[in-house]
């Protein structure tokens, strides 16, 4: 079966998050989560209010990017969501590395929450979907650097260590709904 369709029967339930279904894809950088969002949104829109967050706009650049406050963040997004309040995101602008401007949106009927942490254990009871996209890190890396530029290599290479620790302290890949593999 079509796991877009499997992913449609799942968001026919009532939802977990105040009137949201929230749906999170989590791997390893490079393995595909924007691009699988963007999907996700153009198969689900049409007459559903849907918005996409991505957690690249909610990082606190590279050194506490998978730490509390990110964490903290996507709490504050779930509390929004279940008071029915709208969802104020400050965002983080890599050029200058501190948050610069906000994102403001009422609660949609669907969320969908993409990037490295999307699928951590403080919000995935009050998600409908977590999906984990797999792929070999070196991969990963070649696809970054290639997207991105070598000049972030470093950055990389410390992200990959970071991404790793997370996951395994979070057992993100264990508590995935669907795991995709795009090597």
């Amino acid at each position: 079966m079509n796991p877009f369709l499997q992913i449609e029967e799942i968001l026919a339930a009532s939802p977990a998050c105040g009137s949201t279904r929230i749906i999170t894809i989590d791997g390893r950088a490079g393995s595909g989560k924007t691009t699988l969002a963007a999907d996700l949104h153009l198969h689900l829109s049409g007459r559903r209010k849907i918005e996409v967050i991505h957690l690249d706009d909610l990082y606190n650049g590279w050194e506490e990017a998978l730490g509390p406050h990110l964490t903290n963040s996507l709490a504050q997004i779930i509390v929004c969501l279940e008071k029915g309040d709208p969802i104020e995101l400050n965002i983080f602008n890599w050029s200058i590395g501190e948050f610069d401007s906000q994102r403001k949106f009422t609660a949609p009927e669907i969320l969908i929450i993409e990037g490295v942490g999307s699928g951590q254990s403080a919000i995935r009871e009050d998600t409908a979907v977590t999906i984990w996209m797999d792929i070999g890190p070196e991969v990963g890396l070649a696809r970054v650097l290639e997207r991105d530029g070598d000049e972030i290599s470093v950055q990389m290479k410390q992200w990959q260590l970071m991404e790793e620790e997370h996951f395994q302290r979070e057992g993100t890949r264990a508590g995935a709904d669907f795991i995709f593999t795009t090597e």
